[in-house]
C-alpha cells in the first residue's frame, strides 16, 4: 500500500509539471485528495488555455484567408486596369499616326520647308551657342535651339529670328568690343574682356593679357553650359604684349594685334608645346647629367677666368714697378732673379727657366677640365641621344606606326640630350679659349720679362769688364 500511494504520488506530481507548471509556485498541499484536485484544476486551466489559443489560430487563419481573397481580386482589378490602358494607348498611338499623316498632307510642301528651317535653326542655333559672341551676349542660341526642338509649324516671328540671328553674327564678326565677364581659373573679378570678332579674347588682369576660350567645361555632364575661361598655356610674351597693345589703343586708332583664324585652334597648340622645364625632364637622366656638368664647369671656367684676370692685371703692374712682389707671378720670377744675380748668364736663365716653369701650372690650372667638359658634354648628348632612338624602336616594334605620339618620348629625350650637350659645350669652349688666352698672355709676358732680364744683365756685365 505504501508503495502504491508512493507511485500515485510521482505520477500525479509528473502530471500536475506536464499540465502547467504552476504547481511549485503554490502552497504546498497536505494530502492527496488536495493534490488531485490542484491536478484536475491545472488540467482544467490548460485545456481552456489550449482552447482559447486554438480558436484564435482559427480566426486568424479565417482573416488570412479573406485579406489573400481581397488580394487576388485586386490584383485582378489592377490586370483588367492595364489591360484597358494599354488597349487605349495603342488606340491613342494609331490616333496619332492617324492624325500626324492628316497633318503631313494638310502641310503639303510646306511640312518639308518648316523641317528644314528646324534643321537649319538647330545647325546654326549650336553654332551660335559655340561662339565667342555669346560670352558677352549670352543666350542668343535659346530661341533657335527651342525652334529646332519644337514641333509644331513655326511662326513668322520664330522664322525671322534664324535670318537675324544670322544677320547679328555677321555683324558681330566684324567687330572688337570690350565688356567684362566671369573668366574662370583666372584670379580677377570680372576682368575686361576684350574680343576680336569671333577669333580671339583675352582679358585684362594685373596689367598683363590673359587669352580666353569660350567653351564647355572638360569631362563636361549632358546640359552643361560654355563658360569663359582662361587658356591652360598662354601664348609667348610677345603675343600677349601685342594683346594689350590692341587693348591700350584709342578708337580709332590703327594698330596691330593678334587674330587666330581658327577661332581657336592656333594658341589651344600652345598647350601641348612644352616648356623649359618640360623640355629638360624629356632628357631624362642623361639631359640632367649634362645641365649639372654645365652649372659646374661655367661656375669653375668664370672662377678660373677671374683669377687669370686678376693675375693678368698684377703682371702688368709689376712690369711698372722695380721692386719685385711676392704677390704675382712676374715678382716671383723678379725675386729668383735677385737670388742669382751674381752669376753667369747661363745660370740666371736656367733660374729664370725653372721660375717660369713653376708658373705655368699655376696658370693652366683647370683649363683641361674646361676642356674635358666642352668634349664631354656633346658625347653625353650622343649617349642620350642613342637610349632615344632605342626606346622609340622598342615602341615601334611593340606598337607599330600608327600612333606617332607614342614614338614621340623617344623622339623628345634623343634631341633634347642632343641639344643640351651642344649648349653645354659652345659656352665651356668659349669659357676655355679665354682662360687659355689670358694664361697665354701671362706666360708669354713672363718670358719677354725674363729675355730682358738676362740682357739687361749681360749689358751690364760687359759694361764693367769694359
Amino acid at each position: 500500500m505504501k508503495f502504491n500511494l508512493k507511485t500515485l504520488a510521482a505520477a500525479v506530481a509528473f502530471g500536475a509539471a506536464f499540465a502547467g507548471g504552476a504547481m511549485a509556485q503554490q502552497q504546498p498541499v497536505s494530502s492527496i485528495s488536495q493534490l488531485l484536485d490542484r491536478v484536475r484544476s491545472d488540467v482544467r486551466e490548460a485545456s481552456a488555455e489550449n482552447q482559447q489559443r486554438l480558436s484564435e489560430f482559427r480566426s486568424e487563419r479565417n482573416r488570412q484567408t479573406s485579406l489573400l481573397a481581397g488580394a487576388r481580386q485586386e490584383l485582378a482589378a489592377l490586370e483588367a486596369q492595364a489591360d484597358r490602358l494599354e488597349a487605349e494607348f495603342e488606340a491613342n498611338s494609331q490616333q496619332i499616326d492617324v492624325l500626324a499623316e492628316e497633318l503631313r498632307l494638310a502641310q503639303g510642301e510646306f511640312g518639308e520647308l518648316f523641317g528644314v528651317a528646324r534643321q537649319s535653326a538647330g545647325e546654326f542655333g549650336s553654332l551660335i551657342q559655340g561662339s565667342l559672341v555669346s560670352s558677352q551676349h549670352p543666350g542668343r542660341a535659346a530661341p533657335l535651339l527651342d525652334l529646332s526642338n519644337s514641333r509644331v509649324l513655326p511662326t513668322r516671328t520664330e522664322l525671322d529670328t534664324i535670318w537675324r540671328s544670322i544677320t547679328e553674327e555677321m555683324i558681330y564678326q566684324a567687330e572688337i568690343a570690350s565688356y567684362s565677364a566671369n573668366v574662370s581659373d583666372l584670379d580677377c573679378d570680372s576682368p575686361a574682356v576684350t574680343r576680336v570678332g569671333v577669333f580671339v579674347s583675352y582679358a585684362t588682369c594685373g596689367g598683363e593679357a590673359y587669352f580666353t576660350q569660350w567653351a564647355l567645361p572638360e569631362n563636361a555632364s549632358v546640359g552643361a553650359s560654355y563658360r569663359l575661361s582662361a587658356l591652360p598655356s598662354q601664348p609667348p610674351a610677345n603675343i600677349r604684349g601685342a594683346a594689350m597693345g590692341l587693348y591700350n589703343a584709342e578708337r580709332g586708332e590703327i594698330t596691330s594685334g593678334p587674330v587666330d583664324p581658327s577661332r581657336g585652334g592656333l594658341l589651344l597648340v600652345y598647350r601641348d608645346i612644352p616648356d623649359l622645364g618640360e623640355r629638360i625632364e624629356q632628357g631624362r637622366i642623361v639631359g640632367k647629367i649634362i645641365i649639372g656638368l654645365l652649372v659646374v664647369s661655367v661656375a669653375f671656367g668664370l672662377f678660373r677666368l677671374l683669377m687669370l684676370v686678376l693675375e693678368s692685371m698684377a703682371v702688368a703692374g709689376q712690369k711698372r714697378r722695380s721692386t719685385p712682389s711676392k704677390g704675382n707671378s712676374l715678382g716671383r720670377v723678379m725675386l729668383a732673379y735677385e737670388s742669382v744675380k751674381d752669376h753667369s748668364e747661363e745660370v740666371i736663365e736656367m733660374k729664370l727657366d725653372e721660375a717660369i716653369l713653376k708658373e705655368v701650372p699655376k696658370l693652366e690650372f683647370g683649363l683641361n677640365f674646361l676642356k674635358l667638359a666642352a668634349g664631354i658634354a656633346p658625347l653625353l648628348g650622343l649617349l642620350g641621344t642613342v637610349t632615344g632612338m632605342i626606346k622609340t624602336f622598342t615602341q615601334i616594334t611593340l606598337f607599330g606606326t600608327g600612333d606617332p605620339k607614342i614614338m614621340a618620348g623617344g623622339i623628345s629625350e634623343a634631341l633634347v640630350t642632343t641639344v643640351l650637350g651642344l649648349v653645354s659645350a659652345i659656352p665651356l669652349l668659349f669659357l676655355h679659349s679665354f682662360a687659355a688666352s689670358f694664361s697665354r698672355g701671362v706666360q708669354q709676358t713672363l718670358e719677354e720679362q725674363a729675355a730682358g732680364i738676362v740682357a739687361r744683365h749681360a749689358e751690364e756685365r760687359a759694361g764693367r769688364s769694359a
